[in-house]
């Protein structure tokens, strides 16, 4: 199966005061660091949400399913058979993520940003968009994906949690 893995990074980070994706862990950014983990799982890596990657589809605002969304349709058209989604702000992704995920869907159930898909799922995924509910849970029932457990995961949602990993640099 070639997978494309999909780093979401078009959120606001209003809990963090800043961009997130920017912060630095051990000296390196955030979104650098999970580039590199993913990028051990898939065949190719690209941004969605900010530049110089992808832009959310069908807008941006619309949180991580448009990210998602726009990954899907690049892995669709450039011959990936899915997407391997991550988060900007998980900086310790497991070695064995694609192991955990199986060939999809599926996401990790504590964290469903954290998922696989296959890229046919694309035109579902612009009409889902056009509803009520752009939550990862909901998309992922109404794909009937499966819920995989995993061991825990940082996610680093506000400057505590990136201070709690012990190795915090705010510059």
């Amino acid at each position: 199966m070639r997978l494309l893995g999909a780093v979401l990074a078009g959120g606001l980070s209003r809990r963090f005061g800043s961009d997130k994706a920017e912060a630095l862990l051990d000296g390196e950014r955030l979104i650098d660091r999970v580039v590199a983990a993913l990028g051990s799982q898939v065949d190719a890596v690209i941004l969605c949400g900010r530049a110089p990657g992808l832009p959310d589809r069908p807008a941006g605002g619309l949180g991580p399913l448009a990210g998602l969304n726009a990954a899907l349709h690049h892995a669709r058209t450039h011959g990936f058979d899915a997407v391997l989604s991550v988060p900007c702000d998980a900086p310790y992704l497991p070695s064995d993520l694609r192991a955990i995920l199986g060939d999809g869907p599926a996401f990790i159930a504590d964290q469903p940003v954290i998922g696989i898909w296959p890229a046919a799922l694309a035109d579902r995924l612009d009409a889902h968009l056009r509803g009520d509910d752009r939550s990862l849970r909901c998309w992922g029932r109404a794909t009937g994906a499966s819920p995989r457990t995993a061991p825990p995961i940082a996610n680093i949602n506000t400057p505590a949690d990136l201070s709690a990993l012990g190795f915090a640099d705010k510059s």
